[in-house]
């Protein structure tokens, strides 16, 4: 049984950044895909970024691309999301999720943006952009 634990959130000004983490344990293979999501208030939650098994499968959200950059550390287990020029539309609740079977990890050793393929949450932290 996987278990996901985020970290990192908080409260920054406009213009500002955070780096959240998401630790992974229970789960001893590489061969999974992350995804970060995030929930405003009042929204639906939403794909923000995915790494597959390697760094050559990843994927932003268009509203984030180039702002953030998501990394993981096989060797300790963990994943980050390294958030840029942070606006206070970005304030959510984010959560990390890992797939560890779907047809597109399998397939295509791929991530996927789309939240039904994932197996495992964490339990969210909070990031508020605010002056």
């Amino acid at each position: 049984q996987a278990r996901l634990v985020e970290s990192g959130g908080g409260l920054v000004q406009p213009g500002g950044s955070l780096t959240l983490s998401c630790a992974v344990s229970g789960f001893t293979s590489d061969n999974f895909a992350i995804g970060w999501f995030r929930q405003a208030p009042g929204k639906e939650r939403e794909g923000i970024s995915c790494m597959g098994p390697s760094d050559s499968s990843t994927w932003y959200l268009d509203s984030v691309q180039g702002r953030f950059a998501i990394s993981r550390d096989n060797a300790e287990n963990t994943v980050s999301l390294q958030m840029n020029s942070l606006k206070p539309e970005d304030t959510a609740v984010y959560y990390c999720a890992l797939d560890t079977g779907s047809r597109i990890l399998q397939l295509f050793n791929a991530c996927s943006p789309g939240q039904d393929v994932y197996d495992y949450w964490g339990q969210g932290t909070q990031v508020t952009v605010s002056s």
